[in-house]
């Protein structure tokens, strides 16, 4: 193809794609929601050579491989070439706004803003419903499994109940606010699933449903009572909190500022509370910030809606 006869705008493209949370306690593998203030860039150039390569990982964390099929950005642009059988290739320039092991769908940004943008150089873009299965395929190279609760909300926005094949927006009320919390201390998403290796109780799993139950129909109502009701996770946390220093301290900040509920961000460190204003959730996360630092560790802390933004393009 020759390229000098497309309009430069058409060459390349940048995307960011923000912070998640992931799991939201009760919703394992299936429910997220973005949050601002962090987030992952990707540069995406047009190239004759029928291939993804990555020139560039720059940012908070730059020890990432460069063989884009163990990229979790490069194995997105990979996918999309092999759906829309491209005979063009994509060029990546990753820069790193979330650290990796924070809980905070790291690996999942690199790969949804390197999607976005390369599917904003497609003659013919793909939709959100598209993109999706080959987003859960990219984050797949770092979590080791195809599951949606970060990329879903990235390319759609707010929270998000997010299945094997479909994204289903959940609305929640404007004035709903996340305070989210993470300490400096890495934790790997696959020692964390390691952690939930064993048997569970049917008991268990009936709690964790009533409550996830709760969580949604709370979020349509503008339910507050009813959040509180079931944001609670009876099933994942208790097996994950002895893997992040002082957690039960942080969670209990969070409560104590009248958190409709707190529990573990992603596969953690980060520790989240939702709140009915953000007055209370910048209350909330102060304190937060606090209980981590009584166990020796600095964080960073983000206050946001929980109607957060969607990953998107910001020059093309």
């Amino acid at each position: 193809m020759n390229h000098e006869s497309l309009p430069s705008s058409r060459l390349q493209a940048e995307a960011v794609a923000p912070a998640s949370v992931g799991n939201v306690g009760v919703g394992f593998d299936i429910l997220g929601h973005t949050l601002a203030g962090a987030g992952d860039r990707a540069r995406v150039r047009r190239i004759d050579e029928p291939e993804v390569r990555i020139k560039l990982v720059d940012g908070v964390f730059r020890d990432l491989p460069l063989d884009a099929p163990l990229n979790t950005a490069g194995a997105a642009l990979i996918a999309l070439r092999d759906r829309q059988q491209l005979s063009f290739g994509f060029e990546l320039e990753l820069y790193k706004g979330i650290a990796l092991g924070s809980g905070m769908g790291g690996s999942a940004s690199s790969c949804v803003a390197a999607l976005v943008a390369g599917n904003a150089l497609l003659d013919e873009p793909l939709d959100i419903h598209a993109l999706y299965p080959l987003a859960m395929h990219g984050e797949a190279v770092a979590s080791g499994g195809l599951h949606g609760d970060n990329v879903g909300p990235m390319l759609m926005g707010g929270l998000v109940l997010a299945t094997a094949e479909h994204l289903v927006p959940i609305p929640v009320p404007a004035h709903w606010h996340c305070a989210l919390v993470h300490p400096h201390f890495v934790l790997e998403t696959r020692v964390a699933r390691a952690a939930l290796a064993g048997d569970y109780r049917l008991a268990e799993f009936i709690a964790q449903s009533a409550n996830l139950a709760q969580v949604l129909a709370g979020c349509y109502r503008g339910d507050a009572g009813l959040v509180r009701a079931g944001l609670s996770d009876v099933l994942v946390e208790p097996r994950r909190a002895r893997l992040i220093p002082g957690f039960a301290r942080v969670k209990a900040a969070a409560l104590d500022h009248e958190a409709l509920g707190a529990s573990i961000s992603g596969a953690g460190p980060s520790v989240f509370g939702w709140f009915e204003s953000a007055a209370l959730a910048h209350a909330a996360a102060a304190e937060m910030v606090a209980a981590f630092a009584a166990e020796g560790l600095d964080s960073d802390r983000f206050v946001a809606p929980i109607a957060g933004p969607a990953a998107h393009v910001v020059h093309a």
